[in-house]
């Protein structure tokens, strides 16, 4: 099977029409909380790296292992560990108290420094001025658990992202035996915070966000999943933050959905009462394409009621925009989900 067209971009003029400029192609697995495939486009097996829908299960050996107890952790601070943030005062207050809580500071954070997501998501100016540290990366919440995991087992704080690191080594094991393959079936990439990522059939990708937003009720996992699911649906503006998508899917869902976007275009979410897990890839990494897939995918699945339909609607058919603010096309969705 190969990628299908899912998205396409116009440009035109509204007297005359417009035109398909532009097609991205990509995959939509829909699976069942026992990884049976539901409904499909393109290929539901292609081998996906999962980017940042990994990180509730990079957080999992840590939750296993009762760290968040051990340390004192709150429903918010976990919420972080699963974090894609935004770098806003509160995602930045929450990581500096869970490095308080495990004796560390920003200091040992290996994620890198990079400017905040809350400038490229709300079109706010970016200081100039301002000098960014670890404490801003989207990804120092999942690096302040994955300290955390260290100081709970003794092990060494420094190159922790190592793939040989005891921490990475127990990541790996844990998401092989989620996901039910040897862990040399797992092919392993550096991320954009440079710890270990895995790539896996994107259909296995839904079946863990079946199983994640089952929480309590998955048998093998129980309450490690029901505390990540809790932390993620409890307080999506920590996972995400200001504008971003991730917040929105999860406000719609009221506590029912969860979800989370990874680089590259990866959409991963898990729907409690339907019992299935949806993950999608955009082939060419393409995010603009990927919001209208979401929402044709949900709405296709008739997860929308008219309220939903309402508080999504900017990601149903966005228009394109000139420098001058002038429409010049739209981005729609141009796939049917197909049963299994």
């Amino acid at each position: 099977m190969h990628p299908a067209p899912l998205v396409a971009t116009t440009r035109g003029y509204p007297d005359t029409g417009y035109a398909t400029e532009n097609i991205h192609y990509g995959s939509v697995a829909v699976v069942d909380v026992s990884g049976r495939l539901l409904y499909s486009s393109g290929d539901p097996d292609v081998m996906t790296f999962t980017r940042s829908a990994l990180k509730p299960f990079q957080a999992l050996p840590f939750v296993l292992d009762d760290g968040p107890a051990r340390f004192g952790l709150t429903q918010g601070e976990l919420a972080l560990l699963c974090a894609s943030h935004s770098g806003e005062d509160k995602h930045l207050a929450g990581v500096q108290s869970i490095l308080g809580k495990i004796g560390l500071d920003q200091g040992h954070l290996e994620c890198g420094c990079a400017a905040p997501l809350y400038y490229d998501t709300t079109g706010q100016p970016v200081p100039q001025a301002q000098r960014w540290t670890p404490l801003h990366h989207n990804c120092s919440g999942k690096h302040s658990g994955f300290l955390a995991w260290c100081r709970l087992h003794g092990a060494p704080t420094a190159n922790y992202v190592d793939p040989g690191h005891p921490l990475q080594r127990a990541i790996r094991a844990t998401l092989a035996d989620c996901v039910q393959v040897n862990e040399d079936q797992l092919p392993a990439g550096i991320d954009g915070c440079s710890a270990p990522n895995y790539a896996m059939p994107l259909a296995r990708l839904a079946h863990l966000y079946a199983r994640l937003a089952q929480g309590g009720g998955d048998v093998r996992l129980g309450a490690a999943l029901g505390d990540l699911f809790d932390a993620m649906t409890g307080r999506p503006d920590l996972v995400s933050g200001t504008a971003r998508t991730d917040l929105a899917w999860m406000g719609a869902g009221e506590g029912d959905w969860v979800a989370k976007i990874g680089a590259d275009a990866v959409q991963a979410i898990g729907i409690r009462s339907a019992g299935i897990g949806i993950a999608i890839k955009v082939s060419d990494g393409a995010s603009r394409a990927l919001h209208p897939a979401v929402y044709s995918t949900l709405d296709q699945l008739g997860l929308l009621d008219a309220r939903k339909r309402e508080l999504l609607a900017p990601y149903r058919n966005p228009v394109i925009k000139n420098a001058r603010g002038t429409v010049a096309g739209d981005i729609h969705p141009v796939f049917t989900l197909q049963g299994a």
